[in-house]
């Protein structure tokens, strides 16, 4: 058990410390989303390009993982609305983002610097395998859901094209298909250029965790735990359940089975809390206070789920 604290506890002192120096004065919020602009614009970007362009295409392109991590977020994701509509009597946009919370994790706030010390060997692939699933397939189908219900029902034609350019401009996505791009062509960038991305790709750990907790450090959380609750746990808990039974099962549908590491990364990444940008995306349908106080519970107590995740996977996977 030492040695999985050894892993989480780093990771929650640089948010304290970002919680820290927002409360105490040091840096306002407004810094904070400075920094957040400059990890999700630049460092994730750098660091996605790197870890995809510097590796063979069929290192990276795992259909097992892809199909594994997205079954048992779809799995979560219809359970989460279902029980926010029909149990919470919450409205399809509500319902949408509780349901978003509980299946799209910080992947690269979090997600990422928990795999650097657990897993370095295939941190950057887990990230952008990751990445593709929620990039490419949970953001865009519950912001539609989302958009659905606040104003009617979106022609298909009209939601795919509005995807389509958000995707196109995304930094994030961007730098996922050069990377792609690159491993296709066996691309390998000359020293001088690659030492930049280098350079980006190593600050983005720190920085993300920084902002982390900067940002939590303007939430609270009174009225809303009975609101939150499902939420919450249905991000630390059966996401990562979900996950896992989906890797496990992969047999049965034909794939071949994840190596250990694959299976371990998948399932921490399902445990880490929810992402980042998630207030910021609700914030145009009105939900930046539900969504901002769930990030702030699940942040906290993904601590100890975090620690149980990681000695379970560390035990019992690898």
């Amino acid at each position: 058990m030492l040695d999985v604290l050894s892993i989480t506890a780093p990771v929650f002192i640089m948010i304290a410390i970002g919680y820290a120096v927002v409360r105490f004065g040091l840096f306002d919020a407004a810094a904070m989303r400075v920094l957040g602009s400059y990890v999700v614009v630049l460092a994730l970007p750098a660091l996605l390009f790197k870890a995809i362009s510097q590796r063979p295409i069929a290192e990276i392109a795992n259909p097992g993982y892809l199909a594994a991590y997205a079954a048992g977020s779809l799995v979560v994701l219809a359970g989460g609305y279902l029980y926010a509509r029909r149990v919470q009597k919450a409205d399809a946009t509500a319902a949408a983002f509780s349901a978003m919370g509980m299946v799209c994790s910080n992947t690269g706030f979090i997600g990422y610097p928990i795999l650097l010390l657990t897993l370095p060997a295939i941190a950057g692939v887990g990230l952008a395998l990751n990445m593709m699933v929620e990039n490419i397939l949970l953001i865009p189908l519950l912001l539609a859901i989302a958009e659905a219900g606040r104003g009617g029902p979106v022609p298909l034609g009209k939601t795919i094209a509005r995807t389509a350019r958000s995707m196109a401009r995304n930094p994030i996505v961007i730098g996922l298909v050069a990377g792609l791009a690159a491993s296709l062509a066996g691309l390998k960038l000359p020293e001088p250029l690659m030492k930049p991305f280098d350079m980006l790709a190593a600050s983005s750990a720190a920085v993300s965790l920084l902002v982390i907790g900067g940002t939590l450090a303007g939430f609270s959380v009174r009225g809303m735990s009975g609101e939150i609750a499902p939420t919450v746990l249905g991000k630390l808990v059966f996401h990562p359940l979900a996950v896992f039974g989906a890797t496990a099962a992969l047999p049965l549908a034909g794939l071949a089975p994840l190596t250990g590491e694959m299976q371990a990364a998948a399932v921490i990444l399902a445990a880490v809390p929810m992402m980042g940008i998630y207030p910021i995306l609700a914030q145009r349908f009105g939900r930046e206070k539900e969504s901002a106080v769930a990030m702030l519970v699940a942040t906290a107590l993904s601590f100890f789920t975090l620690s149980a995740v990681l000695w379970i996977a560390t035990t019992w996977l690898l």
